[in-house]
Order: structure tokens, then C-alpha cells, then sequence
């Protein structure tokens, strides 16, 4: 997954305005001008578009995490300069205060039923034996699963 289209679905799921946006960007430690976020937000085929660097969704995530859970005592956290979606599952798993069954409810509300054991393998270190690569469907589909559950499906609506 392209790391626009993570930032774009977080925007929606969460209802970020622009303000709110640079000012998460801010709080992990990169500024950003209402002009990048603009461009970032950007669809693909969109002149104008301009692609997130790992290290700048991560900012992202970092003051995503710091924005919903408060700032920690000690020296924040630098944002890494390669990201993976375990990476990123990590960091929304502690922004959002998920515990497994959460991760797995969330999962399941996009159609994507998941074990306890699969779940696991994606947040443990990449030398053991039982980890797994989390592959762009699943974070797809808990990126679907945050969407349903913080803005509702289209059918709720009706």
C-alpha cells in the first residue's frame, strides 16, 4: 500500500481537517505546510500529487499516537526512515490503545475473520520463527475495519 493512501484513509476514518493534520504532523516532530498535506492527500492520477516518504508517515504516526494517547515522559521517539506494514499496524495498535481482540474486531468488520496466533506473528520481531510479513490486503482490510467502526458502513446510514 501506498503510504498516501494510508494518510488519506486516516484522514477520513478520524475526520482530520487540515489544521488538525499539520498539527499531528507537528507533534511528530516534522512541520509540515497546509500546501504538502494538500498534495499528499492528493490521488494518484492528480498532477499536483506528491508521494509521502516513509519517513514522514511515520512523523505522521508518531504524532498520531501522541495526539490520541498524550505525550510520554522522556525524548519523543525519531521517526523511522523505512516503514512496513507491521510497522504500521504497530503504531495504530498503540495510537489507538487496541488490545488483539480489538485488532481482530476491527478486522472482522471488514470481512478479513483472523486468529489470535495469526495476529501475533505480525508484531513479532522479524528473526523469529513465528513472524509474518503483514501484506498490503490486511492492512487494507483493518484500515476497512477502522472505517466502519469510527465513521460506520453505508448501510448504517440508511
Amino acid at each position: 500500500m501506498q503510504n498516501n493512501d494510508i494518510l488519506r484513509s486516516l484522514r477520513y476514518t478520524f475526520d482530520f481537517g487540515d489544521d488538525q493534520m499539520i498539527g499531528i504532523f507537528g507533534l511528530g516532530g516534522l512541520e509540515a505546510s497546509r500546501a504538502e498535506v494538500s498534495d499528499w492527500l492528493k490521488k494518484d492520477d492528480d498532477e499536483a500529487f506528491n508521494p509521502l516518504s516513509d519517513f514522514k508517515l511515520a512523523a505522521f504516526l508518531n504524532g498520531l499516537i501522541i495526539h490520541k494517547r498524550g505525550k510520554k515522559e522522556g525524548p519523543s521517539p525519531l521517526p523511522e526512515s523505512r516503514l512496513t506494514n507491521n510497522l504500521i499496524l504497530r503504531k495504530l495498535k498503540i495510537a489507538l490503545d487496541l488490545k488483539d481482540e480489538g485488532m481482530i474486531h476491527l478486522l472482522n468488520l471488514a470481512g478479513r475473520p483472523i486468529s489470535k496466533h495469526e495476529l501475533s506473528a505480525f508484531f513479532r520481531k522479524p528473526e523469529q520463527k513465528q513472524y509474518r510479513l503483514c501484506k498490503d490486503q490486511i492492512m487494507r482490510n483493518f484500515l476497512q475495519g477502522l472505517q466502519r467502526e469510527y465513521r460506520g458502513s453505508a448501510n448504517d446510514k440508511e
